[in-house]
């Protein structure tokens, strides 16, 4: 016996046999774990839990949710399988005494395709895929709003997207383009034609090259339609040549604003225009441009439905603006022809470039460009945000640079000035919270606040007056003048651009004028941010630029830059 413990001990002494030894023992003790566990079942799966490989879509803060209106082919409820787990621990029995049965786990490849066919019936509750489909840029086969996000889409971000404004479907593309409407007008393709992943999601397909993936939202029929999300636009004429103004027109004895724009919702036009019991949808055109508004009391008539609607009368229309995009505005390229002259966007931070650049984009259909290479503005669609602004393809170059060498690399500039209290928050805004975000209130209360108004501010000031007195050829817009007068002030900037833009086309702006990057509106203080001392050194750069304005024969800053 001796002998053979002797042996024993020199065998392992030899280390590669030990080592040997030591991995096979592991294994086979692991294998024989994996086999019991093949037996006894794994942890229990919900009928109503949805598939957790699906994920939950990326940014998803980024969009309105639904609450209890879940659309997303891989939305599932994350308290539920922990709450089960929590109570009962992997080996519940039932009242019966029959393990797991009331949760439908059996183990192995039973349970994996029990599993499985429960996540394709939630799926179908939610959104039913329809199939691939043609599209064009010219005529869209989804044709309410559309976003992109060239970085983070999902399916469920779309779905989500659309269902929120009330649309029946919802259309991928391209990995990464989202589109809505009430119905599908293009032909069924192949379903090997949608073949491109989404960019947020490897596991499902966003389309293809000019194809769609296009879903149903089963849930968004009745739940999901909130007509109160419509745009009340005025009173206005009945315009002159009505059946070319508004081309569509439907009598309802029992006339509603509801009923109404539903209508010209599912007729896919974005304006809706009560006459008493007509109902009448077309397109902002320069026959029916929306510009003179009349007094309301002259469309007070009560809606035959609604009491407290009022519904026009034959002579004047009540309008309101669908949700239906206006798509003559949207198609985007880079210029056909490299541009011989360099036209700068020039503005201080946070004066509302990003903004102006969508709209420019909207009302030439040619993209633009910047100094800089910001991925957040092109995953959400500047594609001329990757081109250098030397490139010649873009129809002006975004740029906040305020030195003599930089403003005289540009032939002309498109000069964006703010009120700097507003332009100061908004970039600190940027600067804290990102493109849509906000500051933290420790932000505002912190060192951050007064440090960024010590440096910031002057820079407001010498920005304009750099760009008036190096600039070759200057055209200033107030900020505050292209909020109130969109149409004048960006028939100024698309002039300066040398292109000859359609009225209709400005029209189509004005109706699309919110980009992917507006805030709600600066966020509400407990307490002005600014404090004595602060102001009086910005009054004193108002009056500095007010002045160099007024020196060089151009209009002065707007009167409401407050305090002064």
């Amino acid at each position: 016996m001796a002998k053979l413990w002797l042996k024993f001990q020199r065998y392992f002494r030899r280390r590669p046999l030990r080592f040997f030894t030591f991995l096979a023992l592991y294994l086979t003790a692991g294998s024989l774990v994996f086999l019991h566990s093949g037996f006894v079942g794994q942890p229990a799966v919900s009928q109503n839990q949805a598939n957790p490989a699906m994920g939950v879509p990326a940014e998803g803060a980024e969009l309105p949710f639904l609450g209890d209106l879940h659309l997303g082919r891989g939305f599932r409820d994350p308290g539920e399988a922990s709450s089960i787990a929590r109570r009962y621990g992997p080996w519940f029995k039932g009242k019966d005494g029959n393990e797991r049965a009331k949760l439908g786990d059996y183990g192995g490849a039973w349970s994996r395709a029990l599993k499985g066919r429960a996540i394709r019936e939630k799926e179908e509750e939610r959104a039913k895929y329809v199939g691939c489909y043609l599209d064009d840029t010219q005529s869209r086969a989804l044709r309410g709003v559309s976003f992109f996000d060239y970085k983070k889409m999902t399916v469920f971000r779309c779905q989500d997207n659309c269902a929120e404004r009330g649309y029946l479907y919802a259309g991928l593309e391209f990995g990464a383009e989202c589109y809505c409407g009430h119905k599908i007008q293009a032909a069924n393709v192949s379903e090997a034609e949608c073949d491109m992943e989404c960019k947020g999601e490897r596991s499902n397909v966003c389309g293809g090259a000019n194809r769609l993936s296009i879903y149903r939202l089963q849930l968004a029929q009745e739940s999901a339609r909130r007509y109160g999300s419509a745009v009340f636009r005025g009173c206005f004429r009945r315009p002159n040549n009505l059946s070319l103004a508004l081309p569509v027109t439907a009598t309802m004895l029992n006339m509603s604003v509801d009923k109404c724009v539903d209508f010209c919702t599912e007729k896919e036009f974005p304006l809706a225009a009560l006459a008493g019991t007509a109902c009448h949808c077309g397109f902002p055109t320069t026959r029916f441009p929306l510009h003179e508004r009349e007094d309301e009391q002259l469309c007070a008539q009560k809606c035959s439905a609604e009491e407290f609607e009022s519904c026009g009368t034959p002579s004047y229309f009540i309008v309101y603006q669908t949700q239906v995009q206006d798509n003559r505005c949207m198609d985007r390229r880079f210029l056909p022809a490299k541009s011989k002259q360099l036209i700068a966007l020039a503005s201080f931070p946070g004066a509302g470039n990003t903004w102006a650049r969508h709209l420019i984009e909207l009302a030439t259909g040619f993209y633009t460009g910047s100094y800089y290479f910001d991925g957040s503005l092109y995953n959400k669609g500047f594609k001329g945000e990757r081109d250098h602004w030397r490139s010649g393809r873009t129809i002006c170059i975004k740029t906040h640079e305020s030195g003599q060498k930089e403003i005289e690399a540009f032939d002309a500039a498109i000069l964006l000035i703010r009120n700097p209290y507003k332009a100061l928050m908004a970039e600190f805004n940027r600067k804290y919270g990102g493109h849509i975000g906000f500051a933290a209130h420790a932000h505002w209360k912190g060192k951050e606040w007064p440090e960024f108004v010590r440096n910031y501010a002057p820079w407001w000031a010498t920005h304009t007056l750099d760009w008036l007195k190096f600039g070759k050829k200057v055209l200033v817009v107030h900020f505050e003048d292209l909020k109130q007068d969109l149409f004048a002030q960006l028939g100024r900037m698309v002039r300066l651009l040398g292109v000859a833009a359609a009225e209709d086309r400005l029209l189509c702006v004005e109706s699309q004028k919110d980009g992917n990057f507006k805030r709600s509106g600066l966020r509400k203080l407990e307490y002005d941010p600014y404090t004595a001392d602060m102001q009086r050194t910005i009054a004193a750069y108002i009056r500095m630029v007010d002045a160099a304005l007024k020196g060089r024969n151009l209009t002065g800053v707007p009167d409401d830059y407050h305090p002064r």
